[in-house]
């Protein structure tokens, strides 16, 4: 995939990395980083992932589902549903049951998603 080969190579040189050096770095030949960047051979998944966490990029971005490196799940926006049994277990989850700044903390919670789930 094209956009493939120009995201690997953008993220080599934005750091002024030589093929050589990326090559050595990933654990891969240098020759085939050469192939992978000028669409020659389709990159292992493995090494698709390696450039993610390295250049601390998504892998969306990586495969030109995004322009944005951060991805599309950072911009993932759930509507959060009040005063439901799955929101209560959840801020139960969250808060340590031996505290009682904790509880108080999450009794202030409930209380909050209370009121909002009626409209108050």
């Amino acid at each position: 995939m094209k956009i493939v080969a120009e995201r690997m190579k953008k993220l080599r040189t934005s750091i002024k990395l030589s093929q050589m050096k990326i090559s050595k770095m990933s654990g891969c030949l240098q020759s085939s980083i050469a192939r992978y960047e000028t669409e020659q051979a389709v990159p292992p998944l493995e090494l698709l992932l390696w450039y993610a966490d390295h250049f601390d990029v998504s892998l969306d971005y990586i495969f030109g589902r995004t322009d944005n490196p951060q991805g599309k799940l950072y911009e993932n926006k759930p509507k959060i549903i009040p005063n439901t049994e799955e929101m209560r277990q959840f801020i139960e989850m969250c808060f340590d049951p031996t505290s009682s700044v904790s509880e108080q903390l999450k009794n202030t919670m409930l209380e909050m998603f209370s009121r909002e789930g009626r409209g108050e």
